[in-house]
């Protein structure tokens, strides 16, 4: 396979604190010889674990970057003991987009792994993180939220595996991550997610969703600082107490947590995140907008639990993720 396109202006072998570039050259019509430049840092020190922190998977989700950001600027090599790789914004050029996807070719860095070498701006990317960040990796967290389409209760999350010694280590990083709420997640659509490419090699893999609505309150960045430093003392690489959150842990034990919208309009939820529903209740109605006068349509929980994410903002196109329950563990 051809080498990555994509330089590293840090050494990851070097001890101390070192801010610097993915540089991947990307050739357009106002630099012919331009680059897109990714910030990263690795901060280490000495032998120990190594910790992949990442934001910005997809460009409208802002409680990572926040958080990421703010560790690269804080974290001291004195502290640390082994090694932290920080990239707030994975899908850079969709983060400078403020969009899910990358404005330069649509690509989705989520369903993007394992990349190419040769392919598109975004699969260079994930080839880059596929065969270079990940195999340096220990334990690997991925900041996420809702973007500007959904709006979740903040979890902290982790996959059921196959391999059980694996899923309870993620487990045990999800509970000292230490968010109001911690899920035992279902994807439903899993090919070619980066969450996916970490646990096949066996790293520790957890997630979060916190928040949405295409920016971040302070609560919710809040969140994500105080878990980014609580994983990093789980993990043995910066020494301190865990600082301890009360957690609500919930589980996605189907496909019939998801609720979609089968036709497009006005959504008006009749529950609100956090509050329980009954199998066959109505969550959300969807009231018909190009005519007065129209039934609206009635969307339906599969199941009993909680409504734990939600379409964001009002209006819904047919084929959208309209509701997520989960029950209480």
């Amino acid at each position: 396979m051809r080498p990555s396109p994509i330089s590293a202006t840090v050494d990851f072998e070097a001890d101390g604190v070192q801010h610097g570039f993915l540089r991947l050259p990307y050739s357009r019509d106002d630099s012919a010889w331009g680059s897109v430049m990714i910030p990263i840092t690795v901060v280490k020190n000495g032998v120990g674990p190594t910790a992949l922190f990442t934001g910005g998977n997809h460009g409208d989700e802002y409680e990572g970057p926040i958080a990421l950001f703010d560790l690269a600027r804080r974290l001291d090599a004195a502290e640390v003991q082994g090694r932290v790789i920080i990239v707030p914004a994975m899908n850079y050029p969709a983060f400078l987009g403020g969009t899910r996807t990358s404005p330069i070719d649509k690509g989705n860095m989520n369903r993007s792994f394992p990349g190419r070498p040769d392919g598109m701006v975004t699969e260079k990317i994930a080839d880059y993180f596929q065969r270079v960040l990940l195999p340096l990796a220990d334990i690997v967290l991925d900041f996420h939220s809702g973007g500007k389409t959904l709006d979740f209760l903040p979890f902290c999350a982790a996959h059921i595996l196959h391999d059980k010694e694996q899923e309870a280590s993620a487990f045990d990083f999800v509970r000292a991550f230490g968010a109001p709420f911690s899920m035992k997640m279902l994807e439903i659509d899993a090919v070619g997610m980066y969450d996916t490419a970490a646990e096949e090699m066996g790293k520790i893999f957890i997630t979060t969703e916190l928040g949405g609505g295409g920016s971040a309150t302070a609560k919710s960045a809040a969140i994500a600082k105080r878990g980014a430093m609580n994983v990093l003392r789980h993990a043995g690489i910066i020494k301190g107490a865990i600082d301890a959150q009360p957690t609500q842990w919930l589980d996605m034990p189907s496909d019939d947590c998801f609720a979609f919208a089968e036709d497009g309009g006005l959504v008006e939820f009749l529950v609100d995140l956090g509050e329980a529903v009954e199998s066959g209740s109505v969550i959300a109605r969807i009231h018909p907008i190009g005519r007065t006068g129209a039934e609206p349509i009635e969307v339906q929980a599969n199941m009993a639990g909680m409504l734990v994410a939600r379409h964001f903002p009002g209006l819904i196109k047919a084929g959208d993720c309209c509701a997520v329950l989960a029950v209480a563990v």
